[in-house]
């Protein structure tokens, strides 16, 4: 007998995860299936204990290859293929390598019996989201349908990511162009101009003296500042892993005028997307919750969306719970509200995020039709400072010599 690690839901809709002993998985998970449990997931003691405590870090697959492995996946399969030989023929025909093993894995798991969802579930690397999905097609006999579903679902996804990332690659352009052109005017530029004016018998104007003195300064001592900043980074970067630095940092976004109603609003997106596809999955709204939890990126909603899955168990509508947060925008409450009482929710969840994906595009628009030009400004008005100040002494030397004659 071996000992497994197994997550499942009970009949109140409660989701456990407990160690059990068994001959194998598949006989663990009939006989939690008989007694009207919803199995998750049956993954051995030790390989569960190596994966939560860090020391065998899963690794990451490429959205886009897994997007085009999922299309030919359901074609072969609408085409009267078994799961089974579906898997053989991608398995050796997958073009990513990262993905390719994976795939293999899941066929030699399915070969020996085990379902498709925790043979997916096995490997570490698949969104949670997609893993519950093939559950649920599992248990209602309509996987081509949940699997078109989580296709459209991540074309979607991935269509939004593509056209942030684009309306982004402009101002970070700017920025780094502007970083390092004040780098080369403090650091070399303005050096070269102190050398000229300590030939110079002149009292220097403020500014000159100021500029002068950080140019010096930033050249003289360039390796400590180099250090420091990478010390800083490091420190940071660190710090950032931890729970409260995520939240704190979370906190402090969504202060952010413009930019925190974004960011909040992408993120409901996101959650709105996910919970409606799972839930058109026949997947059940409290398990549904916890896997849309899992999948948003801010560990502030994720712990808020703890305390709503645990309000809609206790018996309370979504709109309800989702309001409590006071994180949601007042017109995805009154959508989800309206969808709920409507018996239309994972529907109007559609909307939802519909409705928000295009709101962040717009509202980014014009967020870097502002920044756009402050970058241009800052960079104008810095130029001219160090321009005015280096160049100034020249100036007055030479109206004092033509003053003399």
């Amino acid at each position: 007998m071996s000992e497994y690690l197994l997550k499942y839901a009970d009949a109140r809709g409660q989701i456990k995860t407990e160690a059990v002993e068994g001959g194998s998985e598949g006989e663990i998970r009939e006989r939690f299936s008989q007694q009207g449990f919803l199995v998750y997931s049956i993954k051995p003691k030790g390989k569960f204990d190596a994966l939560t405590t860090g020391s065998a870090k899963p690794r990451k697959i490429n959205l886009e290859k897994f997007l085009i492995f999922n299309s030919q996946f359901v074609t072969l399969i609408r085409a009267g293929l078994p799961i089974l030989k579906s898997l053989d023929l991608l398995a050796t025909r997958l073009t990513d390598p990262k993905l390719s093993p994976f795939v293999t894995a899941v066929r030699d798991e399915v070969k020996i019996g085990t379902s498709l969802s925790d043979a997916f579930a096995k490997q570490g690397v698949f969104p949670p989201v997609y893993v519950t999905s093939v559950l649920a097609g599992e248990k209602s006999g309509s996987l081509i349908d949940v699997l078109d579903r989580f296709i459209a679902y991540q074309k979607m996804t991935l269509a939004v990511k593509k056209k942030l990332l684009v309306s982004l690659m402009y101002p970070c352009l700017l920025i780094v162009l502007v970083l390092g052109l004040v780098a080369f005017l403090i650091s070399y530029v303005v050096p070269q101009f102190a050398e000229l004016y300590k030939t110079m018998d002149a009292k220097l104007p403020t500014i000159t003296v100021m500029l002068i003195s950080l140019g010096t300064t930033s050249s003289d001592y360039i390796l400590w500042i180099l250090a420091a900043l990478a010390g800083g980074g490091i420190g940071f970067y660190f710090w950032m892993k931890t729970a409260t630095a995520q939240e704190t940092i979370d906190r402090i976004t969504m202060r952010l005028p413009l930019l925190g109603e974004i960011w909040i609003k992408y993120q409901v997106a996101q959650f709105s997307r996910v919970l409606s596809t799972l839930l058109l999955g026949g997947i059940p709204l409290v398990q549904a919750l916890e896997t849309a939890g899992d999948s948003v990126g801010t560990r502030l909603l994720k712990k808020a969306l703890v305390k709503v899955r645990q309000s809609v168990r206790e018996g309370r509508t979504l709109s309800e719970s989702l309001q409590e947060t006071k994180l949601f925008p007042p017109l995805s409450i009154d959508m989800i509200e309206v969808g709920e009482s409507t018996g239309a929710l994972p529907a109007m969840l559609g909307s939802v995020a519909e409705f928000y994906e295009d709101d962040v595009q717009t509202k980014l628009a014009a967020a870097l039709t502002l920044i756009e030009p402050g970058i241009m400004i800052f960079m104008g008005t810095f130029v001219a400072f160090v321009l005015v100040a280096l160049y100034l002494p020249i100036f007055s030397l030479s109206e004092a010599a033509g003053g003399g004659r």
